[in-house]
């Protein structure tokens, strides 16, 4: 069972997308900032962290810069998660660190199917 860390500040946001992650047989740890992210995935090693960019304090774009400038957490692949649709924000996502974006509102069968090729490369 993977373990996915989902950093969101949202609530109804981060419920939603946490039970419907568990359904389908992921193990899932939650983090409502930017800090308790970058601590948690630290601590944990998930397999893979979604990331969304608007978190309050330590936002998404430095956490995902902290987490992939770390030696014992740069392997863990990140999806960002944004509500907004900009191209320069997908690119300064990846800039960041980033392994792929993603936006909301999330397509649950989209983002599974990204989720499903980052882990294959990094199993």
């Amino acid at each position: 069972m993977p373990t996915v860390l989902l950093a969101e500040d949202n609530e109804a946001s981060r419920n939603a997308l946490a039970q419907g992650l568990e359904l389908r047989n992921y193990r899932v740890l939650t983090a409502v900032d930017g800090l308790q992210a970058v601590a948690l995935a630290r601590a944990s090693k998930p397999d893979l962290i979604l990331m969304d960019l608007g978190l309050p304090g330590l936002d998404g774009w430095e956490a995902t810069a902290r987490l992939k400038t770390d030696g014992e957490t740069q392997h863990i692949p990140i999806i960002v998660l944004s509500a907004r649709a900009e191209p320069n924000d997908h690119h300064r996502a990846l800039a960041a660190g980033g392994d792929d974006f993603a936006i909301k509102p999330i397509e649950l069968d989209r983002l599974l199917a990204r989720m499903a090729l980052l882990l294959a490369k990094h199993p």
